[in-house]
């Protein structure tokens, strides 16, 4: 049997990272089709404090990796957070989709009471069972970071719905 937090977290966190590629390469589209430069929606924001698209979508994918890494009691792969284009953070997603994909359920057994601990940032250590990282930490900030993505390129007109936003099920 595959666990539940197997279940609850790597089968979302591939749709909703599929969905966040559609949307990007609807945005280049966009971009090309009315002569804007890539640049433009790249670095696009919603407000002043908040980070542009590009690193919306470098924090997205970090929370996809880290939370499954953490999960199932792996390293977290460390990427470089050195893209600049549509073509860069595609291949983001993807490496991120090919080593979540590469997850083994099995290693997910037990992941619901494993001891999670975090430094998110700040030296203060936070420590969270795993369905309390899952649910209460790692998913809300994933969503918070692949919703202000969509909602970056539909505030700039994009052309995208709901429909795009949450990707193939």
């Amino acid at each position: 049997m595959t666990s539940p937090i197997y279940t609850a977290s790597i089968p979302v966190f591939q749709q909703m990272l599929g969905g966040l590629s559609q949307v990007l390469a609807k945005a280049e589209a966009h971009a090309t089709a009315k002569n804007i430069d890539p640049n433009a929606l790249l670095q696009a924001r919603l407000f002043p404090d908040m980070f542009a698209l590009l690193r919306q979508v470098q924090v997205a994918s970090d929370f996809a990796k880290s939370v499954s890494a953490r999960l199932a009691g792996v390293e977290v792969p460390k990427l470089e957070d050195n893209e600049q284009s549509f073509a860069d953070l595609q291949a983001r997603i993807a490496t991120v989709l090919a080593f979540i994909g590469g997850l083994d359920p099995a290693k997910f057994d037990g992941a619901a009471t494993r001891e999670i601990v975090t430094q998110a940032g700040t030296p203060k250590e936070k420590r969270f069972s795993g369905t309390s990282y899952l649910f209460n930490y790692g998913l809300p900030h994933f969503f918070f970071h692949t919703t202000t993505a969509y909602a970056i390129l539909r505030h700039n007109g994009v052309e995208v719905g709901k429909k795009d936003y949450i990707g193939s099920y």
